[in-house]
């Protein structure tokens, strides 16, 4: 055993057990074995053969007298999106393209920064050494003028050349942090032992870290630091061990959505969510479960469709007579937001889902999870999550 479990006596887990039995059993009817592992990277050759074949169809256009352009999977469009209840939210195999064009205007210096960037992984991966999106950035950041221009174009050059972001020898730095019952090997050969008292930060390269050990029944993604820190003083990791928590600090970042799926590959344990009761609890909730738009086009590599959603559910909020003034009202912003997730092709196959948002748009309402320490400071650790735990309080 990996760890001496110091929680509740065995019985408390067997509903958790017959939901992993079932995760289990459905993974085979699909005929994914659950055995660790992951999917395809492409190979350092692959990717140098790639933008090789980028640059010969420049020369050869300028041969041509031809003005050359990059043509880029349109990211921003519902049109190009599809969804499979197995993987989540992936573009379309013919889906509509934008052409980054050299002799326009309004495209003329993107074209060049693409340019610009793809002779930089160029040299990345010849050289087999890594960069942050921020080294990238710091390069020349008159040039790029702002982050979010490098991080796009970083996100445009993974989708044009079919590679998850992290073959193009790019890191982003993590947000997240993790702990528990868990422990590992990072690139370098550190090793890390994510113990139930302090977190971890996830690592910058989920790829790189090896001899991952657990015994963790469930991991337990939640949305907000302040929660997770909440659970961490209450010792809840203790408490309910053997387990292990994640959060992205909000919505999470690349490295932290490729943690958890790099878990589930690897242990394929139960894994829920805590999020707040409102619009933007979803969304986060979504992201890791579906995945997002904009980064559909690497949906294999980042989502868990097996993810379960634990709580807050709006339900809680009556069931537990949680106090009215404690509740906020949803702004405009809000509604519109519950109205575009409820649109979304994956409410269909997720009845309860819908119809917790449903109660939440004719309540007119929302809820933090802090909501709960009006019932008791400990509400959260010492009542609410075991006994959803214990007698599965999750759709």
């Amino acid at each position: 055993m990996a760890f001496a479990p110091m929680g509740p006596e065995v019985s408390f887990f067997e509903v958790l057990d017959q939901h992993r039995a079932s995760l289990l059993a459905t993974l085979r009817r699909g005929g994914r074995e659950p055995a660790g592992g992951g999917t395809h990277l492409a190979s350092s050759s692959e990717v140098l053969a790639s933008i090789e074949n980028i640059i010969q169809d420049i020369i050869t256009s300028l041969a041509r007298n031809e003005a050359p352009a990059f043509t880029i999977d349109n990211r921003s469009s519902w049109e190009n999106i599809k969804f499979e209840d197995s993987v989540g939210l992936q573009m379309v195999s013919h889906c509509t393209t934008r052409k980054i064009k050299s002799d326009s205007p309004k495209s003329v210096k993107n074209f060049a920064l693409i340019l610009k960037i793809l002779s930089m992984i160029y040299k990345l991966v010849q050289s087999n050494t890594y960069a942050t999106k921020r080294d990238i950035y710091y390069t020349d950041s008159q040039l790029f003028g702002n982050q979010a221009i490098v991080d796009n174009i970083i996100n445009d050059i993974s989708c044009m050349l079919k590679v998850p972001r992290r073959c193009l020898h790019i890191l982003s730095t993590s947000k997240g942090l993790i702990a528990g019952n868990l422990r590992y090997i990072e690139e370098g050969g550190t090793k890390v032992n994510c113990s139930c008292a302090t977190a971890v930060a996830v690592p910058s390269n989920i790829q790189g870290i090896r001899n991952l050990i657990t015994d963790a029944k469930f991991l337990l993604i939640v949305e907000k630091d302040a929660t997770f820190q909440r659970l961490l003083d209450d010792n809840f990791c203790s408490k309910i061990s053997p387990c292990v928590m994640v959060t992205g600090k909000g919505v999470p970042d690349l490295n932290t959505r490729l943690l958890v799926k790099k878990l589930w590959d690897t242990f394929h344990i139960p894994i829920f969510t805590l999020v707040d009761a409102d619009p933007h609890g979803i969304e986060i909730m979504c992201i890791y479960k579906y995945g997002s738009m904009s980064m559909s086009f690497e949906a294999h590599n980042l989502t868990v469709p097996a993810i379960r959603w634990l709580g807050l559910l709006p339900s809680d909020i009556k069931r537990l007579n949680i106090p009215k003034d404690t509740l906020i009202p949803m702004t405009k912003r809000d509604q519109m937001k519950l109205d575009s997730i409820l649109k979304r092709p994956y409410v269909t196959c997720q009845p309860f889902w819908r119809k917790e948002m449903e109660i939440m748009a004719d309540s007119k309402m929302k809820a933090e999870i802090q909501a709960l320490t009006f019932l008791s400071s400990d509400y959260l650790s010492r009542v609410y999550l075991p006994n959803k735990l214990k007698f599965g309080g999750w759709i």
